[in-house]
């Protein structure tokens, strides 16, 4: 198994979240034929996740999983001397790549190890969200997301707000007879930049973004309604920086949350580097599915972006990686 020129293959077939079904259809035929028994797990209509484990083997206690989708825009893949190009090159196709070699090599010295590759955790882990609803008994999970081949000692969680302010329509000219939902929101985010949030000392502070911001109806129309979806890194529990929100937005505008991914504590394994995720996973929607542990190759700083690229050395350097991390937790 050639993780370089697998990986420029599952680069070049689009699967932004809600497309997976193509890659996912490639992978299913290239593992049947590299002899693992596989099967889809159906999500939703044409959506699936697929699971793999080496024939002829006991049942894995450790599997090696990411996800299959990508974020827009889709862009094929190239490559140079050092790195392959393309979307989903590091996240999380390389790594999908590097999951299936490490697992194959692992076959031939007779250790088990089993592969789950997930649909939509680059919007809701709709996909892991079904697969924990069918865990197999495994021990561990090895989770793959770009972390430069560091293992993970924490994971940040995400809390997604969204701020609604309302007002009352009027005449520009005539301010004084509407009530602006815009000046609301404004003074609202204004208030949440300021506030004081979580620290943990072991991990960091609580970070936040204000995402997208809409509203008004016309430059010569006082708006009735204004919003804004705000993003929340989490570096313990949300209980608190919830209720601090609240109070702090006070009788300006309407609070609703609409996610949340908790902050976890990883696993780590005995002669890796180390490094904090401040990034979410598909791993708290795993928690039947093993003890986690979190790893990959490439880098999040070049994820999401326009020239989104993998190290071929870290690639390859990830497969043997693997092959240690599944030896230490079988052994």
């Amino acid at each position: 198994m050639d993780p370089i020129a697998l990986t420029r293959a599952l680069v070049d077939i689009e699967s932004i979240t809600g497309n997976e079904a193509p890659v996912g259809e490639f992978l299913e035929g290239a593992l049947t034929t590299l002899g693992y028994e596989v099967r889809r797990m159906p999500v939703e209509r044409h959506r699936f996740n697929v699971i793999a484990v080496p024939p002829n083997l006991p049942a894995p206690e450790v599997f090696f999983s990411t996800h299959l989708d990508t974020v827009p825009p889709f862009i094929p893949s190239s490559e140079d001397e050092r790195n392959i190009y393309g979307r989903g090159s590091c996240d999380a196709k390389g790594i999908i790549a590097a999951q299936v070699a490490a697992a194959d090599k692992l076959r031939g010295e007779g250790v088990a190890a089993g592969l789950l590759f997930l649909v939509g955790e680059e919007r809701d882990s709709a996909g892991a969200q079904i697969a924990n609803t069918q865990p197999v008994g495994a021990k561990f999970l090895v989770n793959g997301e770009p972390t430069e081949n560091h293992i993970a000692i924490a994971s940040k969680g995400a809390l997604r707000v969204e701020v609604i302010a309302h007002g009352k329509m009027a005449h520009s000219a005539y301010p004084e007879l509407g009530d602006s939902a815009i000046n609301k929101l404004v003074e609202a985010l204004h208030r949440l930049v300021r506030m004081p949030m979580p620290d943990n000392p072991a991990v960091g502070p609580t970070t936040m973004n204000i995402g997208i911001i809409e509203g008004g109806r016309a430059p010569n129309v006082i708006a009735d309604t204004a919003r804004a979806q705000l993003l929340y890194r989490l570096v313990g529990p949300a209980e608190e920086l919830r209720n601090s929100i609240v109070k702090t937005v006070g009788d300006l505008a309407q609070v609703e949350f609409t996610l949340e991914i908790p902050f976890i504590k990883l696993r780590t394994v005995d002669g890796i580097p180390t490094m904090i995720a401040k990034f979410t996973t598909d791993v708290p929607a795993l928690s039947r599915w093993g003890e986690p542990v979190l790893i990959g190759p490439g880098s999040i700083h070049v994820a999401h972006t326009e020239r989104e690229h993998i190290s071929k050395a870290q690639l390859l350097e990830s497969v043997d990686i693997y092959c240690k991390i599944a030896r230490q937790l079988t052994a």
